[in-house]
């Protein structure tokens, strides 16, 4: 079944952020090492340690819980990040993570709003539930 964007949630340090929030870019990645040895006619492969990384991206809120307030001061620090692909409800996914915030970014343009970015290092193991 295809689920619309729409309901995304994302929260940062306990604040969600869904509201300032219009693209979440979640990435897992692993580490790959190549293990061939002589006589192989081919390259074979062993998975290694897991890593990732978050961007953020939306429309800029000077609110008390806006983007600023809340990312800027987090930076080179880490936080919890709370991320809901298919909204909040029973039964949907969640996963949840420690991240570095790396980067917080804001673009203002003649005749647009206010746009800001955030990069996210993810920071140990992600975990993934069902919300209940």
């Amino acid at each position: 079944m295809f689920i619309h964007g729409k309901g995304t949630y994302a929260s940062l340090n306990s604040v969600d952020l869904s509201t300032y929030t219009n693209k979440v870019d979640f990435e897992r990645v692993a580490d790959s090492h190549d293990t061939t040895t002589f006589g192989k006619n081919a390259r074979t492969y062993q998975g290694g340690l897991l890593d990732g990384t978050c961007t953020l991206a939306g429309i800029y809120d000077n609110g008390e819980t806006g983007p600023r307030p809340t990312v800027a001061p987090l930076l080179g620090t880490v936080t919890a990040l709370v991320y809901r692909p298919e909204g909040t409800g029973a039964g949907k996914p969640e996963d949840t993570v420690n991240v570095l915030v790396m980067s917080y970014q804001e673009s203002a343009e003649v005749g647009e709003t206010i746009k800001w970015t955030c990069e996210l290092q993810l920071s140990g193991d992600v975990t993934t539930t069902d919300q209940v």
